[in-house]
């Protein structure tokens, strides 16, 4: 199965999101937005940035 994302309402009443696994285990999560097609965006970022270059600052 493959992964998908969550769009829901924290405690304070902003808008988040979570990048669950195919096995369920949340992989990431996003910030809390004010609005619902803030968090979206942030989704579509994510989605975006997701082919970026990998840099590994524990290598000296």
């Amino acid at each position: 199965m493959a992964g998908k994302f969550e769009v829901y309402k924290d405690s304070s009443g902003g808008f988040r999101f979570r990048l669950k696994a195919g096995n369920g285990e949340v992989i990431a999560t996003g910030e809390s937005y004010s609005s619902k097609a803030a968090a979206m965006k942030g989704i579509d970022s994510v989605k975006g940035n997701a082919g970026s270059d990998i840099v590994d600052l524990t290598e000296s």
